[in-house]
């Protein structure tokens, strides 16, 4: 696993997943809805099953926030596979901007 940059916040994937763009792009627009757009993001490549195990890894994409997973399933298993999430719009493979603003938001406070 790979740390690129330091932040409150970090994203965890692995490079065949679909969806860590995706995630990307909304945390990035959340942090600028708070004020934080300068906010660093800590970039995690989980690439291996030991990897996954180590860091609790329950699926790409994952949003953590100072060390928290404040989309936590705990019932979804361990390992590299891609990570559902349910929104108004249904299940996805990210959390909507509204999602992670809320979550972003609890933290700042």
């Amino acid at each position: 696993m790979t740390a690129q940059n330091g932040g409150w916040v970090s994203l965890l994937y692995f490079d065949g997943c679909p969806h860590w763009r995706v995630t990307d792009e909304r945390l990035r627009h959340a942090l600028s809805l708070i004020g934080r757009a300068d906010g660093a993001i800590d970039y995690r490549t989980v690439d291996t099953p030991e990897a996954a195990e180590e860091v609790m890894f329950r699926g790409s994409p994952t949003v953590l926030i100072d060390g928290d997973d404040p989309f936590l399933d705990s019932e979804a298993p361990v390992g590299l596979s891609c990570r559902v999430y349910r929104t108004e719009e249904g299940l996805g493979g990210s959390p909507t901007v509204e999602q992670l603003v809320a979550v972003l938001r609890r933290a700042n406070s």
